[in-house]
Parts: structure tokens; C-alpha cells; sequence
């Protein structure tokens, strides 16, 4: 890969790393661990301790397109600075105030939660859209590979942390506020919100340099300047918004139920926690991967070839046993890179289809569809384990989901304005 020498784009790529590891790394899987020992002096029911990661994901989704508009009309800065704010009110509260059930349901699911949905995902995204096109997915994985990279790494750190004071809870949940004040400076001070602010052009070169070092981007990024009401008038971005579906459809019952698939098939609760840290490994290479095929091939193909990692998992997830460990962990692995992969790629193809301008407003639409029609499916894959004594009509499901969204992207072709899909018509006729 290539740079222009003195390019920001590439050092905002590091410093959209270095937030996305640290909000989403020490807040979200950081604070995984640290409320388990805060279970055991404010007691609650598993069911309400359960209830706090779903509204945490629920959270990160529902704000999406209060996120789009801050972003459009006060920029990146102050959509990671809100984010900043309410992950440093939610530490804190956790930190010297929490001392019941529902402390810990506003604090950790609603605070933490809408701050991850300020300061992650949709802005870091939108950074990325404007200011790569050539390299737009290389970039957007990087990026967000951040979290994945967090999930094995932050939460044993904060493991450590725990076990060398005594478990001390709110101490740990203090540490995560000065990190999250930390990680708000660093906003504040290298964000840069477009190239053209630093006298600098879309992938460090002009547009008539980019278009011709890269002429093949020119067939998988649009070069219309598309309005937000004209894309959700085209029948590709609904598309998409049904991978977005489908991509954390699985990924939200996987992390509430594997290790219970996987000790109920007798295997041991080590191994079990293994193979969990081989989905977040597989999705940190999926989201990478992921990320260099949308700069080389079309979106629709990309994504069906990320879920077929799904469907693969699926197929190996009904076969575990004790006797197969290689079995699931070659599952857990292709989940994560099933995720990975579909994720980045889901949030690429909105700029490539769309380009910048419209961007913030139709990821975070996309966004809080896909969360809030996903989340359930942790409680759904619950009800049909009861209603079974299995979770293979749970998996079964994930693969119907799958194929689904793998017959829909048959159709998700680049979309064209309607003043030039006209035009094209006129001339066939």
C-alpha cells in the first residue's frame, strides 16, 4: 500500500484506532469484568445483570440518527466529545454512586451505551468516508479493527487490574474514567474533520490524481453527490440495511449463549472461554480482511462471501461436542470472522454507494435498524433453548437470517440517480 508522504489521513486512521480502542475497549469489555465483581456487593438477579449488557447494545443503536445530526451540523469533534462526556459521566457514577440494581442499569446500559454510540462506531466511520476513497475500506477496517483488538486484549489487563487491588471494583471503574478523559483529549486535539481543512485532498492527492491511480475504484464508488432522501429512495440501501441486520443478528446471540452452547455439549469451561477468544481474535482478521476486499471487489460480492462464513459456522456450531473441541473452536473463529468481515463491509458500502456527504445520516439510520431489529436475538435464541432443551433451532434460525440477506444482495447494484438511470434507458431504446 501506498502514501503520499505527509498525508493526515493515515495518522487520523491511528488516532481513530487509538479512541475506538479505548472507549469501546476499556468501557464496554474493560467493564465486563469489572461487573462481575461488582455482582457481588450490589446483588441483582442474573436476569437484571444480563438486562444491562442489552440495553448497553440496545443503546449504541438507538441514538444513531441524534448521532448523524450532531455530526452534520457540529461536527466529528463534538459528537466524540458528547460521547467522551457521557462515558465519563457513566464511569464515574459507577465509580463512587452506584450501590443498586438500577445504578447499574442507567450508568453501564444507557450512559455507557449512548456514549459508545457518540464516540464510536458512526463517527469513526464517517472520518474514514471522507477522507479515503482509493483506499476506503483498507482504512475503514484498520480503524475498526480497534474493538475487536480491545475484546483479547483490555479485558485481561483489566483482569490484572482487579486481581492486584483487592477487587476493588470502583477503583477499576475510576481508571476507566481517566483513560476515558484521556482518550476525549486526544479528540479534541488530532480529529480533523475533512482534508480540504488541512489544505489537503481525498487520499492525499488531488481528484484528478486519485481518479487516475485508481481507475477500477471508479466502478465500486459512486461519483454522484447523493442526498440522503434520494438514497432511502433506492432499493439498494434497504439491502443493505438487511446485511446490517444480518451481520449482528448472530453476533449479539453469540456472545450471551456460546459458552453455554459449548459447556452443554460437555465441553470444559476453560475451553469454552478459549474458543470465545478465538470469535473476537477471528473477528479482529474478518474486519481487516474484510476491509481490503471492498477496495477490490464489489460490495453485494464481498459481503455474500462474509456470510459464508456464517453459514459455515452454523453448519460446524450443530456438531460440537466434547469430543470435537477443533470442531468448535473452528466455529468460534468463523463467527468472528463472519462479523468482522460483514461489518466493515456494511459500513464501507455506504460511502461507496453514497459517498460522504449523505453518510452520517444514512449509517446511523442503518445503524439503529440494525440494532434494534438484532438485539433481540440473544432473548429469542434464550426462548427457543427453553422451548427445546437445545440451541440448535437458535442456529438453524442464524442461517435462515443468513441466507436471506445472501439472496437479497443479489440485487444490491450500484444505485444510480434517477436523472441518469434515465438517461441510460433513453439511449438502450
Amino acid at each position: 500500500m501506498t502514501k503520499k508522504a505527509g498525508f493526515y489521513g493515515w495518522t487520523l486512521v491511528a488516532v481513530l484506532f487509538s479512541l475506538d480502542f479505548s472507549f469501546m475497549g476499556f468501557n464496554f469489555y474493560g467493564g465486563s469484568v469489572i461487573n462481575t465483581y461488582m455482582l457481588k456487593q450490589i446483588p441483582m438477579s442474573r436476569s437484571v445483570y444480563g438486562l444491562g449488557f442489552s440495553l448497553t447494545n440496545l443503546f449504541v443503536g438507538l441514538p444513531s440518527t441524534l448521532v448523524a445530526v450532531v455530526i452534520l451540523r457540529w461536527g466529528l469533534k463534538t459528537s466524540f466529545g458528547i460521547g467522551a462526556a457521557l462515558l465519563l459521566a457513566g464511569t464515574v457514577w459507577l465509580s463512587f454512586f452506584a450501590s443498586q440494581p438500577w445504578h447499574y442499569l442507567a450508568s453501564f446500559g444507557v450512559l455507557i451505551g449512548t456514549g459508545l454510540a457518540f464516540a464510536t462506531n458512526i463517527p469513526v466511520a464517517t472520518a474514514v468516508t471522507r477522507w479515503f476513497k482509493r483506499y476506503r475500506g483498507r482504512a475503514m477496517g484498520i480503524a475498526l479493527s480497534a474493538s475487536g483488538m480491545a475484546g483479547f486484549l483490555c479485558s485481561p489487563v483489566v483482569n490484572r487490574i482487579l486481581a492486584a487491588n483487592g477487587g476493588n471494583w470502583r477503583q477499576a471503574w475510576e481508571i476507566m474514567s481517566v483513560i476515558t478523559l484521556a482518550a476525549g483529549i486526544v479528540a479534541l486535539l488530532f480529529v480533523r474533520e475533512r482534508p480540504e481543512d488541512v489544505g489537503q485532498a481525498v487520499d492525499g492527492a488531488s481528484d484528478t490524481a486519485s481518479a487516475q491511480l485508481a481507475p477500477g475504484v471508479q466502478s465500486l464508488v459512486t461519483s454522484h453527490l447523493w442526498t440522503s432522501s434520494e438514497a432511502y429512495r433506492t432499493r439498494p440501501y434497504w439491502i443493505v440495511c438487511i446485511s446490517g441486520i444480518a451481520c449482528k443478528y448472530p453476533y449479539f446471540f453469540i456472545t450471551a449463549h456460546w459458552v453455554l452452547h459449548l459447556k452443554g455439549a460437555g465441553i470444559s469451561a476453560a475451553n469454552a472461554a478459549m474458543a470465545l477468544g478465538l470469535f473476537t481474535l477471528g473477528g479482529l482478521s474478518g474486519r481487516l480482511l474484510g476491509g481490503w476486499l471492498m477496495d477490490k471487489m464489489a460490495a453485494r460480492y464481498a459481503l455474500m462471501l462474509g456470510f459464508c462464513c456464517y453459514l459455515i459456522a452454523v453448519g460446524l456450531a450443530l456438531r460440537v461436542s466434547a469430543h470435537a473441541l477443533l470442531v468448535a473452536d473452528a466455529a468460534a473463529v468463523l463467527f468472528g470472522l463472519g462479523f468482522g468481515w460483514t461489518f466493515i463491509a456494511v459500513y464501507t458500502v455506504v460511502g461507496h454507494f453514497y459517498g460522504p456527504a449523505a453518510y452520517p445520516k444514512l449509517s446511523g439510520m442503518m445503524a439503529l435498524i440494525s440494532s434494534v431489529a438484532a438485539a433481540p436475538s440473544s432473548a429469542i435464541g434464550g426462548k427457543l433453548f427453553d422451548a427445546y432443551g437445545s440451541y440448535a433451532p437458535a442456529f438453524e434460525l442464524i442461517g435462515v437470517v443468513t441466507i436471506v440477506a445472501m439472496a437479497t444482495l443479489a440485487f444490491a447494484t450500484m444505485p444510480q440517480p434517477k436523472a441518469i438511470a434515465g438517461e441510460d434507458r433513453l439511449a438502450s431504446s
